[in-house]
C-alpha cells in the first residue's frame, strides 16, 4: 500500500528523526508530567512551552477501534481500496492515540481490543514511518 512520506518541520523534527532511528518518541511536559501527540508548541494540558522535552516510549498499545475505508477519495490509496483504519490507544497513557491501517490485517478482521506494537517502515530513501503491528 503505498505511503505518504512525511514532510518534517521545526515542531515535528524530533519525533520523525526518533521514528527513522526505529524509536517512538514523544513530546513530554516536565510541568505536569503528560505525553502528548501530536507535537504542539506548548503542553495540551497545563500550557507550559519552556517545559516540553521528548521521552521515548515503548510502542505497546490496543486496538480501541476501527473502520474500513472502501470509498476513499485519495488517488494514491484508492487501489488498496478497502482497508481497514483502527484507532491505536498507546499502553502508557490511553490519552494518546495513532491512526493504522494495521500491516497484514484483512479488511474487516481487526480484533478490537488485541495487543499491537509498533514497527517501522521504509517509504523513500532514508525515511521511515511507525505503523501498529498486531502482536500474535
Amino acid at each position: 500500500m503505498p505511503k505518504l512520506i512525511p514532510e518534517s518541520d521545526e515542531l515535528s523534527k524530533p519525533f520523525w528523526d526518533a521514528v527513522n532511528g526505529k524509536r517512538l518518541m514523544l513530546q513530554h511536559c516536565g510541568s505536569c508530567d503528560k505525553l502528548q501527540y501530536p507535537p504542539k508548541a506548548a503542553c495540551h494540558v497545563c500550557g507550559s512551552a519552556e517545559h516540553l522535552g521528548w521521552k521515548d516510549v515503548e510502542g505497546k498499545g490496543h486496538v480501541a477501534t476501527f473502520i474500513v475505508i472502501e470509498d476513499g477519495r485519495l488517488n494514491r490509496r484508492m487501489p488498496d481500496q478497502p482497508y481497514n483504519l483502527a484507532m491505536v490507544t498507546l499502553d502508557e497513557d490511553p490519552s494518546i492515540n495513532f491512526y493504522s491501517n494495521l500491516p497484514g490485517v484483512a479488511p474487516y478482521d481487526v480484533p478490537v481490543g488485541s495487543a499491537v506494537e509498533v514497527v517501522f517502515e521504509d517509504v523513500g530513501p532514508g525515511q521511515l514511518i511507525h505503523e501498529w503491528q498486531v502482536v500474535s
